[in-house]
């Protein structure tokens, strides 16, 4: 229960406290810094880069935009593929990180988000023709899950400082 005399005061439930003292560094590291953390950037860069291709597409109809996006999406999708397994490992790792509401609403926006990049990527490949509209459909709702899953990896590194620093458990 909070100190209600003090607004600026911080808590002194157990519970809280307990989660507090909870490991949440990261446990898979390179030279001390947090590779997931890391490797994120990659497919939201791509996420977003196949929306602006598809929307390029939509008011050019140039096909060179079609084989861009192609590529855009394939990139999307490994390098969220690659990401998504260094989190998972993260999240399974680290009990501070498991321990958070956050983390899990994280974990599964993202693994939308990945779902979301495939059936992108899986329908430019076998149906170039179809990319408008259900490329762009795809596009649009993958970069919406791309600001809602980054909204809950941001909480959990600037709100609970999840993944700052490497596990001293090491």
């Amino acid at each position: 229960m909070a100190n209600k005399g003090n607004a600026g005061s911080e808590t002194r439930s157990e519970v809280m406290l307990e989660l507090l003292r909870l490991d949440k560094g990261s446990a898979v590291a390179l030279v001390g810094h947090p590779i997931h953390v890391m490797m994120v950037h990659f497919p939201i860069a791509f996420v977003v880069a196949t929306l602006g291709v598809d929307v390029i597409y939509w008011w050019t109809g140039d096909p060179f935009w079609i084989r861009a996006g192609l590529w855009a999406a394939g990139f999307a999708f490994w390098s969220g593929v690659a990401a998504s397994v260094v989190g998972t490992a993260e999240l399974l790792l680290v009990r501070g990180i498991r321990l958070k509401e956050a983390s899990w609403s994280h974990a599964v926006a993202a693994m939308t988000l990945v779902a979301l990049a495939g059936a992108n990527w899986g329908g430019r490949l076998y149906y170039p023709d179809e990319i408008l509209p259900h490329g762009l459909v795809l596009s649009v709702l993958s970069s919406v899950m791309t600001g809602f899953a980054g909204w809950h990896g941001g909480k959990l590194v600037f709100d609970h400082g999840v993944g700052i620093l490497v596990s001293p458990k090491e």
